[in-house]
């Protein structure tokens, strides 16, 4: 018997469960409706490419589809910066994110004070506290997605690890 499984490890909250308050209280820090819904995926799929993770590019694109976001967009979030799909709030919630995952070039600031100031022109203090939280919060499942690298899917109720 073939053994198809992707899954490197089994689900780490077999051993940790305490992962899942962590992961619940990430959910409820980002889903305070100061960013929208779609930004945030929008956000999220680009890390997920950043790391060039096919479970998080599968969940995110995933998630996009069921709100609705065309394949145009979707697609296009790989080269953002000259596709006519994106608002500027969304560019700017981008660039941060590819500021911050990126290394950033020799002697610079990852970010900026300009790309700061044109992401707080886009959003309030409450809305860039939790846009900053929610690139953390891709971050942190960017270690276990790409370490213990679970079944790709394209919902959270999907089962992820093998």
């Amino acid at each position: 018997m073939t053994n198809t499984s992707i899954s490197r490890m089994p689900d780490p909250t077999q051993f940790v469960p305490e992962l899942n308050d962590i992961t619940a209280a990430l959910f409820r820090a980002t889903g305070n409706r100061s960013v929208p819904r779609t930004t945030m995926s929008l956000v999220h799929l680009r890390a997920g490419q950043i790391a060039g993770n096919t479970y998080l590019t599968i969940l995110n694109t995933g998630f996009l589809r069921k709100a609705g976001e065309s394949e145009e967009r979707i697609t296009a979030v790989s080269s953002w910066q000259d596709a006519p799909y994106f608002t500027d709030a969304e560019r700017a919630a981008l660039a941060l994110t590819e500021a911050t995952l990126q290394p950033s070039p020799h002697g610079r600031e990852r970010v900026p004070d300009e790309l700061y100031a044109e992401v707080a022109n886009h959003y309030d203090e409450k809305a860039l506290a939790t846009l900053t939280i929610a690139i953390g919060q891709i971050n942190f499942f960017i270690a276990l997605a790409v370490i213990g690298k679970p079944q790709p899917v394209s919902s959270l109720a999907d089962e992820q690890w093998d």
